[in-house]
């Protein structure tokens, strides 16, 4: 069943952020966007390429007033232990979420319940905390996070246009689309 247009359920957990174990609640996901980028485990292989890549976007999304959480199935002691042993988690400034019951995995339907691990999952959450896009890719294929800020982009245009429509490959600044009856079978 698809999130898209629902609102994320409550959660509770812990996570490293820099250099400290904070709490963090699924309200901290309100009031602003959010990306919330779940991946497999700590210490593994796509995952550090994606999460160093995901904090090359971090300035130019917090530009846009996004957050960013990523979240694996490892304890926040264990994002320490990656942060500080790995020049590129050491990089990262952006929220690092512990998961080890898998209640936010599964929260978000990423759990892959026979290895115990999230699998490669990227969500835009608006400022109500309901879900505007949801991207899930197999274990072996890398996300490229350049695509987030045009997707963010994207719908925080149509948040704050109703009624229009953003077409594929849009860019900011581009014209967008008013879906009516006069477009039917014109485009």
């Amino acid at each position: 069943m698809s999130l898209i247009g629902k609102e994320i359920e409550e959660f509770a957990a812990k996570a490293f952020h820099k250099g400290e174990f904070i709490d963090i609640h699924s309200e901290d996901l309100k009031g602003h966007w959010s990306v919330v980028c779940f991946y497999p485990a700590d210490f593994t292989f796509v995952c550090p390429t994606e999460l160093e890549d995901l904090q090359e976007q971090y300035p130019a999304l917090k530009e846009l007033g996004v957050e960013v959480y990523s979240v694996s199935t490892d304890t926040h002691f264990t994002h320490k232990a990656w942060h500080d042993h790995s020049d590129a988690i050491g990089k990262i400034e952006y929220i690092m979420i512990g998961d080890p019951n898998h209640k936010i995995t599964q929260i978000f339907d990423v759990l892959d319940e026979e290895e115990g691990l999230a699998q490669r999952g990227t969500f835009i959450i608006d400022p109500d905390g309901i879900v505007q896009s949801v991207e899930i890719n197999a274990d072996g294929i890398g996300r490229d996070a350049s695509i987030l800020v045009d997707k963010i982009k994207a719908a925080q245009y149509v948040r704050s246009h109703p009624g229009e429509v953003c077409p594929a490959k849009w860019k900011e600044g581009a014209e967008t689309l008013k879906p009516s009856l006069d477009l039917v079978g014109k485009i």
